[in-house]
């Protein structure tokens, strides 16, 4: 047996799977968060923007269709742990080229299985995110919650999330269009995909990376990616985001577009379980049209802080009304708070890359580089 212990002595348990250390040297409070889609483990394993979380799956089978390589989002996972219901090794799948269990074990994630995941996802409605641990034996949970003493050295390894997530360096994609400049904050690969099939040339940027060492690169537009952790600890990245967005047309994803809110004078706050589902409703405000998108956040855009920004809401969640969409009054910039890559999820959000080529392609009209 294994276990989930959080701190107020809530025990969730199950069997191991994956990759456990040995002995329980490597305890470490872990943020608990979860995922209603109904697929897409992989892709949702592969997702940089769970970096350092532990993941519960609320579809009770997982793992049923294996694991097929070509669809990671990215070449490394940074989650911290997988829980699940009743695991599958995904026999009979045609494509399948190996199982969740083995992607798991070799690329050091711990998993737990046999978990009553429906309980588990009640409980974090009812509280909200919380930390847990994974150990071999409850006396360990509680030993190391016992000896807590606090979350100062995980808000330390928190901001660094972002940075074991990004590249190592800058690395360019051919492509017969303009060039674009990505930050690279852990993107997903499906939204270079997206900027690919548009024809654009891409040059990926590390997270660190200075508003010059872009800018000498001569792009003709800036999209801001999805990463994992909370925006406001990364005041450095928020401050090259500041320098580049009256220079250059910029798209910002998820935390892309958090930290669009900062750079323009904007507030974050985090919300009591975060968005992470294939199935959120958010609607244009100025058309009155709904989609469906893929989210995975646990911040979100603090709509009154916007007054002064230059910002402009444009969409918005229908369950709960929260910030989805922004446009500056006078610089080029779209933000979406929503994946519209999907992976997994939805197909339908795509259109914000073709806006965003408009507004490119417009930009360099006028500049008459086109």
């Amino acid at each position: 047996m294994a276990y989930l212990v959080f701190k107020d002595g809530t025990i969730f348990e199950g069997e191991a799977f994956g990759a456990w250390p040995t002995g329980e040297t490597l305890v470490t409070e872990r943020e608990v968060v979860f995922n209603t889609s109904m697929s897409g483990y992989q892709e949702m394993v592969t997702d940089l923007s769970y970096a350092g979380q532990i993941l519960v799956l609320t579809q009770p089978q997982i793992g049923n269709y294996g694991w097929h390589h070509e669809e990671n989002e990215a070449d490394k996972t940074r989650l911290q742990g997988l829980i699940v219901r009743e695991l599958s090794q995904g026999e009979g799948s045609l494509h399948s080229e190996g199982s969740l269990e083995d992607y798991c074990q070799q690329h050091g994630v711990q998993g737990l299985m046999g978990v009553d995941t429906r309980a588990l996802t009640r409980y974090l409605r009812q509280f909200g995110t919380l930390p847990g641990v994974l150990v071999r034996t409850r006396e360990s949970g509680s030993t190391f919650w016992a000896n807590f003493s606090g979350h100062v050295e995980a808000k330390r390894e928190s901001e660094a999330w972002v940075y074991r997530s990004t590249v190592k360096e800058a690395y360019e994609i051919p492509g017969p269009g303009p060039l674009l400049a990505v930050l690279d904050f852990g993107a997903k690969r499906n939204i270079i995909r997206q900027l690919q099939e548009r024809g654009f040339r891409i040059m990926v940027f590390p997270a660190g990376s200075t508003p010059e060492e872009i800018l000498k690169h001569h792009p003709s537009g800036v999209v801001l990616s999805n990463g994992p952790g909370d925006p406001e600890e990364l005041p450095e990245c928020v401050a090259t985001v500041r320098s580049l967005y009256d220079k250059l047309p910029v798209l910002g994803i998820c935390l892309g577009h958090q930290l669009l809110a900062l750079a323009g004078g904007g507030k974050t706050y985090k919300l009591p379980y975060g968005h992470r589902g294939g199935n959120h409703p958010v609607v244009d405000i100025r058309s009155g049209k709904a989609t469906m998108t893929s989210q995975n956040h646990g911040y979100a855009v603090q709509e009154v802080s916007l007054e002064n920004s230059g910002f402009e809401v444009t969409l918005r969640n229908l369950n709960d009304g929260t910030v989805e969409g922004m446009e500056h009054h006078t610089y080029p910039i779209l933000s979406v708070q929503f994946h519209p890559e999907g992976a997994p999820g939805p197909e339908e959000n795509a259109v914000i890359f073709d806006r965003f080529k408009e507004i490119v392609e417009s930009n360099l009209s006028r500049k008459g580089r086109v």
